[in-house]
């Protein structure tokens, strides 16, 4: 076969394997599309469910190629916003057009028996927050307290060995981001413990500096009518020291009460936290 043969069949059959690969090489692009697309589509959905001001409004989420549709209706327009800006987050998101009516007289979804999914989080997450309080405090050791939580009302049972430690549960709990109210069922009983209770409280005396600041951050995060970002925490040898800005007397009292009550800390020195 000559040198011109040759190539022409090379060239006929290279037409005819890129004729063939092309189109699944295209159809594969296309399905790894689709699934981004309902990949951000379920994340911008879920953030729409999970957010207290968005989840009671019925709001559809479309997108394609980075680009996402909102439609529905919201009674203000700052909740409009909310939903471009929830999306706009989303990695991948480059453009919203944002179709959302704003209806001053639209009517939320009506509540029904059964959580939405965005309240069941809601609640697992305020459990689990109220918990790791009481863990935290250096009076769990009189606490055996089981803590339910329903569209952020709070339901604690159990016992106490003091009033004093049953009021601070209810108290805990009740500074609590998210939690609307408390039903304090626990029952006082002296002397009443679990082991967990009891190992952290023997491993009090060696709690840690760091272990100490990092949870009454964290105390002060996720509790409500407190600044926590706004107010810093050093621990030198289980004295805490705060300092920074507060609104109010109030709420300066309730920070140094919240540190206060952390396992390992001796005393708080507040000088520097001021109204």
């Amino acid at each position: 076969m000559s040198m011109n043969c040759r190539t022409l069949a090379l060239g006929a059959g290279l037409a005819l394997t890129l004729t063939v690969v092309r189109p699944s090489f295209a159809a594969q692009t296309t399905s790894s599309q689709e699934i981004q697309d309902a990949r951000q589509e379920t994340q911008i959905w879920t953030a729409f469910s999970l957010n207290p001001y968005l989840r009671a409004n019925d709001l559809k989420v479309l997108v394609h190629s980075g680009k996402a549709v909102l439609t529905g209706r919201v009674e203000e327009g700052i909740s409009k916003e909310l939903a471009e800006q929830i999306a706009l987050g989303v990695i991948g998101i480059v453009s919203v057009d944002n179709q959302i009516l704003v209806q001053a007289d639209h009517e939320a979804l009506p509540s029904s028996a059964n959580r939405t999914f965005g309240e069941a989080v809601e609640d697992a997450t305020i459990t689990a927050t109220i918990k790791s309080k009481l863990l935290w405090s250096k009076h769990a050791s009189g606490l055996t307290t089981n803590v339910d939580t329903n569209r952020g009302r709070v339901t604690l049972s159990g016992a106490a060995d003091s009033p004093a430690a049953r009021d601070l549960a209810g108290h805990l709990a009740l500074n609590t981001l998210g939690v609307l109210s408390v039903d304090n069922r626990l029952e006082v009983k002296p002397g009443a413990t679990s082991g967990l209770e009891d190992a952290a409280r023997a491993a009090e005396l060696g709690v840690a500096d760091s272990w100490i600041t990092a949870k009454v951050k964290s105390t002060l995060l996720l509790s409500s009518n407190v600044s926590g970002t706004a107010i810093k925490v050093s621990t030198t040898g289980g004295v805490v020291t705060l300092s920074g800005n507060v609104k109010s007397g109030a709420e300066r009292s309730l920070a140094i009460e919240l540190a206060r009550n952390v396992r390992g800390v001796r005393s708080v020195t507040s000088t520097e936290l001021k109204p």
